[in-house]
């Protein structure tokens, strides 16, 4: 396994790109360059396992990996202190909208799978907001102008923050403790202060720049959040950043629950704001919301392994057609760094994603069509890939209907074998700039990803749920629990699920270098905000690597007519966290990874 992936200075003379388009923020400043004695140098080893990894962490009673080491300590407070996995998922949650702003916060939404012991079944939950629902497309594109689709800023990209709702629906379900007392331990970090861990710094920082910059494009409010976060300029490392306000907004919703959110004093707060900046949400749109209970899918890869996934309108189930397309190859046969691996990885994932740009919407508008997931469909689709070249364009499939269409990854798990696998997020990194009068959170312009075209189920409408980038994940093994996991970053997630469970199964890695291991990220081809046609989208699309990828591999790619660019700061390759429950034993492993701040910390 050492062999299968080159190590870091094998790339010296290649071209390293610095600053790589991301899917989650297309538009952000470059990342400084890195100190040049980290260029000549290489991992050391170790007495076990891959030399650029490191070990997984492992405990009996509870686990936690969330993107920023005090959300995990949270999370395991909170499991000591006699709550659940969820009451520790919603703590870190709430942690990480204070200590990882650029990533999530409870002006965005929610997606979580959770593995019920005691009923032995998985629930799922789809915490995302709606449109406006006295706003039609017309009125919309009145607005827009000349543009041809939503801005990531301002008003117009905001949907119904669907987070806070999604944590009180959970807690209804299976919580144990007060919210209270659950959102305590961030209501006091909130007040005291916390040191900014670096990653966040950089991704601050990276922010701060990129609204400035996009206020000379679109205009729009941002005294809030500069006050907020930026009063002077982007918070260090190290740093200790203070975010009362948010203190109090928790408190409330500590104190009153779902209502003071979406039905109370906090909802005056917002719809006014919102109307101010010339939004068309109302009072209603906030007190009408509710989060939905969701079937949760799941797909057989090999060995017993199932990967399972929420539906639309989240992108899911693509994780599921590119398991499905890949079940009928050997990878194994292969090395993992292989070009032949990495070229049907790649070419399953273009496949799937056409049809993810033709089908997956809201399922209250448009039926989704399960035939997509079928072992049949993904034979089909597998037939359409070249072994020897990169196909340059792939069309949807045509299944038959049934019937009359930035983001933080955590999960958690307890001494009772309650596992959580829950991911949050504003969209584009922070959010839209918008932040409502002193309550210290931006909300999200998750509406961006609507398309325009009035013949596709994704178009905007009123009340709708746009189409949606993040997915948590979880592994059954013959049946049982074995594996929450999530990988932060725009269209890298499915290829990101589907890029660990090869590792883990197919090539044998522990959790940990199932994570830490060079991943690829496809980027391009049709997407759900473009016309049906696919007008004007790069159809091929380019295939991003990281620098564990041989030169040797590159080279071959190329050779089959990919688009290769090496990508050396990890920024688009994600944030993976992942829980493995040992069947036998019931024995926890967690594992974060070098591309974020995280932790995994058990007791």
């Amino acid at each position: 396994m050492k062999k299968s992936i080159a190590l870091l200075t094998a790339l010296a003379p290649l071209a390293v790109i610095a600053t790589p388009a991301q899917a989650q923020d297309s538009e952000a400043e470059p990342v400084a360059q890195k100190p040049d004695f980290k260029e000549s140098i290489g991992p050391g080893g170790r007495p076990v396992g891959a030399d650029w990894s490191r070990s997984p962490v492992y405990a009996e009673n509870g686990m936690a990996a969330t993107a920023h080491p005090l959300a995990s300590q949270i999370a395991i407070d909170v499991l000591k202190q006699g709550g659940n996995a969820v009451d520790a998922a919603i703590a870190a949650n709430a942690a990480l909208g204070l200590m990882e702003p650029t990533g999530n916060g409870i002006g965005g939404d929610l997606y979580a799978i959770i593995w019920d012991p005691k009923t032995q079944k998985l629930y799922g939950i789809n915490g995302s907001g709606r449109s406006p629902k006295n706003q039609t497309l017309d009125q919309l594109k009145e607005k827009l102008g000349d543009r041809d689709s939503l801005p990531p800023v301002g008003p117009l990209p905001i949907t119904i923050p669907g987070t806070v709702d999604a944590w009180f629906e959970m807690h209804g379900e299976f919580g144990k403790l007060s919210m209270a007392d659950i959102l305590a331990p961030t209501v006091e970090y909130a007040r005291e202060g916390h040191p900014v861990a670096p990653i966040i710094a950089m991704y601050l920082d990276r922010s701060l720049r990129a609204y400035e910059r996009r206020q000379e494009a679109t205009p729009f409010d941002f005294s809030n959040a500069r006050a907020t976060w930026f009063a002077n300029g982007a918070p260090k490392a190290g740093e200790i950043f203070k975010n009362p306000d948010l203190a109090n907004t928790l408190e409330t919703i500590g104190r009153g629950g779902r209502a003071a959110f979406y039905d109370g004093e906090l909802t005056k707060v917002m719809v006014d704001y919102l109307q101010r900046q010339g939004s068309a949400f109302e009072y209603e749109d906030f007190a009408e919301h509710t989060s939905e209970w969701v079937e949760v899918a799941c797909a057989g890869y090999k060995d017993g392994y199932e990967l399972c996934e929420l539906p639309p309108n989240g992108q899911g189930f693509a994780a599921l057609q590119i398991v499905n397309i890949l079940k009928n190859i050997d990878l194994s046969q292969w090395e993992r760094g292989s070009p032949e691996v990495l070229h049907y990885i790649t070419e399953a994932k273009r496949l799937a994603y056409a049809d993810v740009a033709r089908f997956y919407a809201d399922t209250d508008f448009s039926k989704f069509p399960m035939e997509l997931l079928s072992e049949e469909y993904g034979k089909k689709r597998f037939a359409l890939i070249d072994p020897a070249k990169a196909t340059p364009d792939y069309r949807p499939g045509e299944p038959k209907l049934e019937g009359p269409g930035d983001t933080t990854y955590l999960t958690v798990a307890d001494k009772d074998g309650m596992m959580v696998s829950l991911i949050q997020s504003n969209y584009r990194g922070m959010g839209g700039g918008l932040t409502p009068d002193g309550l210290g959170f931006m909300f999200q312009d998750r509406g961006e990803l609507f398309s325009l075209d009035p013949a596709h189920p994704n178009v905007y409408e009123p009340n709708k749920r746009p189409f949606h980038t993040i997915i948590p994940a979880f592994v059954k093994k013959d049946g049982g629990p074995y594996m929450t996991l999530g990988l932060m970053g725009g269209g890298m997630q499915p290829q990101g699920h589907v890029q660990v469970l090869i590792n883990m199964v197919d090539y044998g890695m522990n959790i940990q270098e199932a994570g830490d291991a060079a991943r690829l990220n496809h980027d391009g081809g049709r997407q759900p905000t473009d016309d049906l046609a696919g007008t004007g989208a790069d159809l091929l699309g380019t295939l991003h690597v990281e620098p564990g990828i041989s030169a040797e591999t590159i080279a071959a790619l190329e050779a089959m007519g990919h688009k290769v660019e090496v990508v050396d700061n990890g920024i688009m390759f994600g944030g993976y966290q992942a829980i493995r429950r040992d069947p036998e034993t019931g024995v926890y492993s967690g594992a974060t990874e070098m591309r974020k701040d995280g932790q995994a910390i058990g007791y």
